[in-house]
């Protein structure tokens, strides 16, 4: 067996870890700041639609630079711009200078460099696993975002107690430290051409991604599942959007709990949060059989919809255990499918794959956003809109992913 932790993945995985530490807190910094000023589901959603936004054109441009440059460095200077972005943030917020408009800009920007980010991280991230060890290098990168979620606790003390300045400056020094980091990684990057730098213009940009396209719509298998996850994309994130306000909104269901409902529902998405690095530990350890990883991944698709369509109108003990289930379930989803597409693509049409996919996914998540705010300013109870978004992905487990099963289980079912 070859081993997993080389010099490359253990740079790669601390550098994932101390910049998601950040990355957690500010994000719940922004989040409850937009909801807490603004008061509104509506400008909730948008300020997370404009996030996203970038996701859709940035990983379909980046896909094929990604394919001819430097992933590596990418990385690293994606990171250190993220650094400076965030100083900026700190001295905005704690010179009270919040403006919603200027927020949004610098949303849009960090959005820009996540969505290039993530390709390249993506693309990077398979050359630093051994040989045999997918499957183990994933249960070890989906664990690195439970751990840095349980920073949210202490997130929300701070934004109670000195407000959300403090929580960027934080972000700033996390994401320094993991450039620093991750600019130490020394593979080879084997699919750099030594002609790259003088030939690559529009021209080739171009040609490299049409035949990007060509490849994902040639493997039935791959656009099967990137349709799959994209209309899940739209499901879940619609779902996810309405939680927070509906513990907002709908106090009066936890009046007999002795905690505010802000506390309430980070520790119930929090325990979701736990469920998830459980099964990434679950991952580490044990290996699913090769020719039943689709049937488990169709299993888990089904068991998530239906939790997620009633849980929320469980009594509070109930849902902590649902959202405990689905945050395992959702670790066996990821690493499934990461696992075995990022196995099975070659090195060269990676980043074109990873930029389609993320442009796909993302451009699913926004309309579900959007969906869902508008849909909560009609309809008060943001439980039945779940159930409408839930129904969506019934229908694509069946319609997409069962009906396409005989080319997915190419991918799925083999060693990674």
């Amino acid at each position: 067996m070859n081993k997993l932790w080389t010099k490359n993945f253990t740079i790669i995985t601390l550098g994932s870890v101390i910049s998601m530490l950040g990355n957690t807190v500010s994000g719940f910094a922004i989040s409850y700041l937009v909801l807490d000023v603004t008061g509104s589901t509506l400008l909730y959603a948008i300020f997370m639609v404009v996030y996203s936004l970038p996701h859709i054109i940035a990983p379909l441009v980046a896909g094929p630079y990604m394919d001819r440059f430097s992933r590596k460095k990418t990385i690293y200077i994606l990171d250190f711009l993220s650094a400076v972005i965030y100083t900026f943030l700190f001295f905005f917020i704690s010179n009270d200078l919040f403006s919603f408009p200027i927020l949004l800009l610098l949303t849009l920007i960090i959005g820009t460099i996540d969505g290039v980010y993530i390709v390249a991280y993506d693309s990077l991230y398979p050359n630093l696993v051994s040989p045999g060890n997918f499957t183990k290098a994933y249960s070890i990168s989906s664990m690195i975002y439970p751990l840095a979620s349980f920073m949210v606790p202490v997130a929300a003390i701070v934004y109670n107690k000195m407000g959300a300045a403090p929580l960027f400056l934080f972000n700033a020094a996390s994401f320094f430290i993991a450039a620093c980091f991750e600019t130490r990684i020394d593979c080879k990057e084997t699919h750099i051409c030594n002609e790259t730098k003088s030939t690559f213009g529009i021209k080739q940009f171009s040609s490299d991604f049409k035949e990007g396209i060509k490849y994902i719509s040639s493997e039935k298998g791959l656009l099967i599942i990137t349709s799959y996850f994209c209309i899940t994309m739209f499901a879940s994130n619609g779902s996810q959007t309405l939680l927070m306000p509906f513990f907002r909104n709908h106090a009066e269901l936890f009046s007999q709990i002795n905690i505010d409902v802000i506390t309430l529902f980070t520790i119930i998405t929090g325990i979701g949060v736990f469920g998830r690095l459980i099964g990434g530990i679950i991952h580490y350890y044990f290996k699913y059989p090769i020719n039943k990883k689709f049937i488990i991944a169709l299993c888990v698709y089904t068991t998530i919809t239906i939790l997620e369509t009633v849980h929320l109108y469980f009594p509070v003990w109930l849902m902590a255990t649902s959202f405990f289930i689905v945050g395992i379930m959702g670790v066996t989803s990821f690493n499934i499918r990461i696992s075995a597409t990022q196995a099975y693509i070659p090195d060269q049409k990676r980043g074109r794959f990873n930029g389609a996919f993320q442009m796909l996914c993302t451009l699913g998540s926004i309309v579900g956003q959007l969906s869902a705010g508008f849909l909560a300013v009609g309809i008060k109870d943001e439980r039945l809109i779940i159930i409408g978004f839930m129904a969506v992905n019934i229908i694509a487990i069946i319609t997409v992913m069962y009906k396409g099963r005989s080319h997915v289980k190419k991918i799925y079912n083999r060693q990674a």
